[in-house]
């Protein structure tokens, strides 16, 4: 009963921190969807079918809202509390670590939650986006669940010495691969090196997933198994860094 009392109240602390950073609410929300309106109401991209269309493009600036806020919100977020001292203040509170690392996730969980709401919100408001009760479902649930890697990337990040540092380059990986994996403009766009490269980029497959579902497919195994890669991969140099921070 004591600690899930605890894992109640570190829950709803870091809500009330993630909640007051307007920084998050621009860069996870208020930037997809003026993306989205641009691109779906303004630009004439030339799409054959504009609902086809308007439904890809949702599913892209959804994603691109998700995998911001796990790289660049926890990624800076850790950097700032390890700089300010808080880590290492909260290791010697009776908290365990472990409610302190669940009530991290709870939340980045609950804001993506809320990112992929809103957004899909915005695209049924803005043109009407019609799909079906489970299309919506899964793929929500492949964005909530495929936004793992970047959450591990965010944490990669977050073992960077200052906030500086950390800010560019998690403002600069974020970017290349919104880019590079098609989420801003189709990738079929790119010239064929790019697109070469794109197929490999963990934003590609991450959107991947959500273009399918909208297409009634189901999200193919290269889409897991390169984010099951990445994941890997994230984690294990995430790990061997933080320990040998902690060993000097």
């Amino acid at each position: 009963m004591k600690n899930l009392k605890l894992v109640a109240i570190q829950c709803r602390m870091e809500l009330l921190r993630m909640i007051r950073n307007p920084y998050y609410i621009f860069w996870s929300l208020a930037m997809p969807i003026l993306f989205y309106f641009i691109f779906t109401r303004i630009v004439d991209t030339g799409a054959a079918e504009a609902g086809q269309w308007q439904a890809h493009y949702l599913m892209s600036m959804t994603s691109f809202s998700v995998m911001g806020t796990a790289i660049m919100s926890l990624g800076i977020r850790l950097v700032q509390e390890r700089v300010q001292g808080w880590s290492i203040y909260m290791r010697v509170t009776p908290l365990p670590g472990s409610v302190y690392f669940f009530g991290k996730m709870f939340v980045q969980a609950i804001m993506h939650l809320l990112c992929i709401v809103v957004i899909f919100t915005a695209g049924y408001l803005i043109n009407g986006v019609s799909l079906s009760f489970w299309q919506w479902l899964f793929s929500g649930l492949w964005i909530l669940i495929a936004s793992v890697p970047f959450l591990a990337l965010g944490t990669l990040i977050g073992a960077m010495k200052r906030v500086d540092t950390a800010s560019g380059v998690s403002n600069g990986i974020y970017l290349a691969l919104a880019v590079t994996g098609g989420m801003w403009f189709p990738i079929e766009a790119m010239p064929s090196f790019m697109q070469a490269v794109g197929k490999w980029m963990p934003s590609y497959h991450f959107g991947g997933g959500a273009w399918a579902i909208t297409r009634g497919e189901a999200p193919g195994w290269d889409h897991i198994l390169i984010l099951a890669g990445y994941l890997l991969v994230f984690m294990i140099l995430s790990t061997y860094i933080r320990k040998k921070q902690q060993a000097d």
